[in-house]
């Protein structure tokens, strides 16, 4: 039981994102539907289901865990479960434990997350224009996060913004975004959107921005260096000359970066999504809670690898969103 997870396509899968909760204190329009319907709480695996959940993927080779939600920082007592978690950064089996975060819980959590052996966040901001932000957040504050990055950075922790790439929202703010990140010592990563959940009226064809055209933009203004380093996420760098800063890029649309994926995704409900990109999952939370054995979770975990698809089926270039998923990214884990 101890041979490494490789999927059937001969890529290690190493590396785990959880999503502890589905809910936030922000409804993102692209993420969430204004009046979400939240997951009852028995359905939510427990700190305790979740700890020894990641400790078998740990066991079977996951060096990298990235904690998702929602957002993971509303999840009440979860600095229990980073603190847990700890341990395997301690005895080596875990190279990094990471988080992504809408940075609004940052100020109260950033000096107890260094503590746990956190290093890296990923905060989630697609504008700094406080208005925008109220819009596209609507529920959201951003001085508020702006203060949960000051925080972290105080505390030691290295942030990386993401963005998601919209059309007519964003696009006047590409280079305020860079220099701002600039300012700070910051990278960044740029995000494709992705067709996840039913929205309403919120049109995913319309809001698509090809990151092809934002680089090309990028280009105009600053010297663009590709680099070849990954940080075990799909995102390709490159590296501004005149800031010294890395920009990333995820791109699932215009480019399908599948043939690397080392990657799978848990839910705060025990399912596995094996690719963010299908419907495809297997059920964990049935053999974690039905054997004080790990034997049982362990062979579901092995079959459930065992069935990793080749690559995502998203396509926007026949001007319809085909390969839309029905549920909400909050749902699978950002």
């Amino acid at each position: 039981m101890t041979a490494p997870l490789i999927d059937p396509f001969h890529r290690a899968v190493n590396y785990l994102r959880v999503s502890v909760t589905d809910r936030c204190d922000f409804r993102c329009v692209y993420c969430m539907a204004e009046n979400m319907t939240f997951l009852p709480k028995k359905e939510l695996l427990t700190l305790e289901e979740l700890d020894r959940m990641c400790s078998t993927f740990v066991r079977l080779g996951v060096e990298k865990l990235r904690i998702t939600g929602g957002e993971p920082l509303v999840r009440r007592d979860i600095m229990t479960f980073f603190k847990s978690m700890k341990r395997h950064l301690d005895s080596g089996a875990l190279k990094e434990l990471t988080l992504t975060t809408n940075g609004s819980q940052l100020e109260r959590f950033a000096e107890e997350l260094y503590a746990c052996g956190i290093r890296r966040v990923n905060v989630s901001l697609d504008t700094i224009d406080e208005g925008k932000f109220a819009d596209i957040t609507r529920w959201g504050r951003l001085p508020q996060v702006l203060r949960g990055i000051d925080a972290a950075q105080a505390a030691g922790l290295r942030i990386k913004l993401n963005a998601v790439a919209l059309k007519g929202f964003n696009e006047d703010e590409l280079f305020t975004l860079a220099e701002w990140c600039a300012s700070r010592d910051m990278d960044m990563t740029w995000i494709e959107v992705m067709p996840m959940g039913d929205l309403g009226n919120e049109d995913r064809l319309d809001q698509y921005w090809s990151l092809k055209d934002l680089r090309a933009r990028l280009a105009e203004r600053y010297t663009l260096t590709d680099l070849a380093e990954r940080t075990g996420g799909p995102a390709r760098y490159v590296r501004l000359e005149e800031t010294g800063q890395k920009i990333g890029f995820i791109t699932p649309m215009t480019h399908n970066f599948c043939e690397s994926c080392n990657r799978v995704r848990l839910t705060c409900t025990g399912q596995l999504y094996m690719c963010l990109g299908q419907e495809d999952m297997a059920d964990l939370r049935a053999p974690l809670r039905g054997s004080e054995s790990d034997a049982a979770l362990e062979n579901a975990i092995r079959a459930a690898i065992a069935l990793k698809p080749k690559g995502h089926d998203f396509d926007y270039s026949r001007q319809k969103v085909d390969g839309q998923m029905s549920r909400h990214m909050s749902h699978t884990g950002g």
